[in-house]
Formats: structure tokens, C-alpha cells, sequence
């Protein structure tokens, strides 16, 4: 037996009766994983303790609800298998109720309660940490600007990959987002990494996978769809708003939302989306 497959028996308390390696990403491996009873899986295995990086991932996934989360340590991460379906219309308008009443859900406060991770960098989800609001200052730029924007620009400019006028330039657009942001919204319950790759299309609906999620920003996760092209994006959008309409002028914002994922692909991938997240700081600039 393999020590991937001892490792996943000890987490959900089941012999493992088939496994078959499906991918790996990042510093892991993927397994999809017949268990006794029968119930498929996916698992994660890494070679090495990835340092609360599949707790966060773990406890993400069981606050939005989906898929199940049958175990995890510090290097493994056990979970339902969800089955690859269609994206078409009705399930995206599906999809786009459903995350609207994810968001509604709410969260105590902006980021969580446990140290987070996106993709495979460390994401800060505490808030006390954010500067304090003026009196009567919608909280959440300040928190945005300083738990999401500038700790990657930071990162990108240490790795050599931003230069100093590129960080000025983005940090000009982040010193904008008290002033573009919009009605003040309390803290919705956000996916936070939610581009169409970490939507999974299976019985009728869209499924959220791997993710970065805290308290946030609604537009947040509807601006990181934009940002790869989700399928029927037009129909996840509209029938999102039927159930919880958007603040007037969000079209406006998706650039402002779209400054920390980009800083995120920087971050991974290097200078390939540095022309993208310069746009992107443009746009908020030009707003």
C-alpha cells in the first residue's frame, strides 16, 4: 500500500479500494479515490507539511458548504468527488443564485478566523491587523488595500518581477479604493480564488473548489469570474442580481476588485500578467 493511501484510510477511517493518480498542482499530487463503502473521493497529497495550507483549505470549504470534506493534516486533504457535468444556461443561472446566497450568508468580519492561503501563498485573513476606519468609513477598502493589495505588490517587487515605478502606479490605484468602492456592504461570505477553473460544473449548478475563502467583498468573487472568462457569465450575473442585486456602478469596479488576483498570478507565474495587473490599476485610475 502506498503512503498516500495509508495516509487517506487514516483520515476517513476506510480502506482505500482503488487509487489512481489524476494531476498534480503546486507542491501536491491528485488522487481520485474509491473508498470500502464505495463513496469516490479526491485527495490531496503532498510530500511534505504545507504548513496549515489544506486546514485553511479545509475549513474554507466546509464554511461555503460544498463539496464535503471527509479529512485532513498537514499534508493531505480528503474531500467528495464531484463529478464533471455541463456549464449551460440553467445551471449557470442556477449557479448565480446560489452564489448570491453563499455571499448573503454573511461573515463576522473581514478575513477569517484562521491563517489562509491562496493557491499556494500565504493569504493574511486578519482583520485587527487592517488600519483602523475613520468613524463612519466603509471599513472594507482599508482592509482590501492593506490584507489583499499591498502584501503582493510587496512580493512581486521583492522577486524582482515588478519594478519601482510599477509599484507606484499600483499603488496609486489602491490609494483610490475609499473613493471608487461604492455603497458600504457588510462582510459577505466569499469564495476568494473564484475564477472558472475553481468552478466545477456537475448536476445542474456549479460546484466552488479550492478555496481562498474569508469574510470579503461580494464583487470580489464576481470580478475574479470575469477575469478568465466563466461560461455563460452574462447568465450566472444576471440571475445572481435577481436574487441580490448589485450597487449601482459595480461594472465600474470589477478593475479595483481585479488588482489582487493579478497581483496573486504575478506572484506564481511571473511576469505573464504583469501587463494585465498594470491595465488593471490603470482602469481603477482612469475610473
Amino acid at each position: 500500500m502506498t503512503g498516500a493511501a495509508e495516509r487517506i484510510e487514516r483520515l476517513t477511517g476506510q480502506a482505500v479500494r482503488e487509487l489512481r493518480a489524476a494531476g498534480s498542482q503546486h507542491r501536491w499530487t491528485h488522487y481520485r479515490v474509491v473508498l470500502a463503502d464505495g463513496q469516490t473521493a479526491f485527495a490531496k497529497v503532498a510530500g511534505a507539511d504545507l504548513g496549515g495550507l489544506f486546514e485553511a483549505e479545509a475549513r474554507g470549504l466546509r464554511w461555503i458548504g460544498v463539496p464535503e470534506v471527509l479529512g485532513w493534516d498537514e499534508a493531505t486533504l480528503v474531500v467528495s468527488w464531484v463529478p464533471a457535468g455541463r456549464a449551460d444556461a440553467a445551471a449557470a443561472d442556477r449557479f448565480g443564485r446560489e452564489l448570491a446566497r453563499m455571499h448573503r450568508a454573511g461573515a463576522p468580519s473581514f478575513g477569517a478566523p484562521w491563517p489562509g492561503f491562496i493557491a499556494s501563498l500565504f493569504l493574511p485573513n486578519d482583520d485587527l491587523a487592517a488600519p483602523a476606519a475613520p468613524a463612519g468609513r466603509d471599513p472594507w477598502p482599508d482592509w482590501y488595500t492593506a490584507r489583499r493589495v499591498l502584501p503582493y505588490l510587496r512580493l512581486a517587487v521583492d522577486g524582482g518581477t515588478l519594478n519601482s515605478a510599477d509599484a507606484g502606479l499600483i499603488e496609486s490605484a489602491a490609494a483610490r479604493a475609499a473613493d471608487l468602492a461604492g455603497p458600504a456592504e457588510p462582510p459577505s461570505r466569499i469564495h476568494g480564488d473564484c475564477w472558472a477553473g475553481n468552478v466545477v460544473w456537475s448536476g445542474g449548478s456549479g460546484w466552488l473548489i479550492d478555496p481562498a475563502a474569508h469574510g470579503g467583498h461580494r464583487e470580489t468573487d464576481l470580478a475574479m469570474l470575469a477575469l478568465f472568462g466563466a461560461p455563460h457569465l452574462d447568465r450566472i450575473l444576471g440571475s445572481y442580481a435577481q436574487e441580490w442585486p448589485l450597487a449601482p456602478g459595480w461594472r465600474q469596479r470589477v478593475p479595483l476588485h481585479q488588482l489582487h488576483p493579478l497581483l496573486v498570478h504575478v506572484c506564481l507565474f511571473g511576469a505573464a500578467y504583469r501587463e494585465e495587473a498594470l491595465a488593471a490599476a490603470r482602469a481603477v485610475l482612469a475610473a
